[in-house]
């Protein structure tokens, strides 16, 4: 069996301690040393080499409790990269810049436009603020291909056409990559959300449409054609206009609309058993633990498998969030290594 070479043993010990910073903040090497195990030399090595990088820095100094000089606090470097999330919507767009730490540097927001294309590049431009992005991800509605990342099914975005995710790519000069927005708003609930640190769940989108997404074993499945999860294609009488009324029709019938949200449920726990249904958009953060409830208990009269139903619990945007989220992932990669 092969054994690391001292150079992977090194990139893998650096990687661990960005890691780190990302996850916990600032850290002094003592406490590196503590959370890694690695030696004192190791880590003195890897500090100096993640400082000559540009990646890390000294943001201040910590007396550890011991007497002596004072320890160097280390954090990451924010500025280091930025990158941004686009959330498509048929009213318009919303764009968020954050720093490779994922705190937000800046927005734009859009009215709906028939050139996508100029709506895009401008409001990314204006969020970024002169920034150099690192990446971009794309939310929008429809079905997107895993594999050649084409919107397949564009479920009528003004202004998209084929063809505008390379126009796209070639105007902004960064990694551009497009996603299934409630696949985005899954990753979100999955990192930030109700469904943090769970393996399986369904989260089903309840806002101007009806849609889902998958997660089993900790990562996304987005099927063959990038179609798993859209229940929304499914005849389950849940188009009519009284679902998009969210509180109005939580509070006048609740037990209805939970009958109705709980058939769309049953169909993905029938299948799949995911033990976590998290409901999204509007009408999920919206109607919050009293709908949940009413769906979990519709469901169990349905399903013998036990489903815990619980609200959406991401804070402002969850299609951003994700967004962001995913952009950060590829950004970090290639920064770190």
């Amino acid at each position: 069996m092969k054994t690391a070479t001292p150079a992977m043993a090194r990139a893998i010990n650096d990687r661990l301690a960005l890691d780190l910073l990302l996850e916990r903040g600032p850290l002094t090497a003592p406490q590196l040393r503590e959370i890694t195990g690695l030696s004192r030399p190791t880590v003195s090595d890897l500090v100096e080499r993640l400082r000559s990088a540009g990646l890390i820095e000294v943001t201040g100094e910590s007396g550890e409790d011991r007497r002596g000089p004072n320890a160097r606090v280390y954090g990451l470097v924010a500025d280091r990269a930025h990158v941004a999330g686009v959330d498509i919507r048929w009213t318009g767009l919303r764009v968020t810049v954050a720093d490779l730490t994922g705190r937000e540097v800046g927005t734009a927001v859009r009215g709906p436009s028939e050139d996508l294309h100029e709506a895009i590049t401008t409001a990314v431009a204006q969020a970024a603020g002169g920034r150099r992005l690192q990446a971009v991800v794309i939310g929008s509605p429809g079905l997107v291909h895993p594999e050649t990342s084409a919107l397949t099914s564009d479920y009528r975005v003004r202004g998209w056409h084929p063809g505008l995710l390379g126009e796209l790519r070639r105007s902004l000069g960064v990694q551009v990559v497009l996603e299934n927005e409630t696949n985005l708003a899954a990753i979100a609930e999955h990192r930030q959300g109700s469904a943090r640190g769970v393996a399986d769940f369904v989260l089903m989108w309840l806002d101007d449409g009806v849609g889902g997404a998958i997660v089993l074993g900790g990562k996304l499945r987005r099927g063959m054609s990038g179609g798993a999860g859209e229940i929304g294609t499914l005849d389950l009488g849940m188009h009519d206009p009284t679902l998009c009324r969210a509180v109005e029709v939580a509070v006048e019938d609740g037990k209805g609309l939970a009958e109705r949200i709980a058939r769309g449920v049953f169909a993905v726990v029938a299948v799949l058993d995911p033990g976590l249904v998290v409901l999204g958009g509007r009408i999920g953060r919206e109607g919050g633990e009293e709908l949940a409830a009413l769906v979990e208990e519709q469901v169990a009269l349905r399903s013998p498998a036990p489903t815990r139903v619980r609200p959406s619990t991401v804070e402002g945007n969850a299609v951003l969030q994700g967004a962001v989220l995913t952009a950060l992932d590829l950004a970090r990669d290639e920064v770190f290594g």
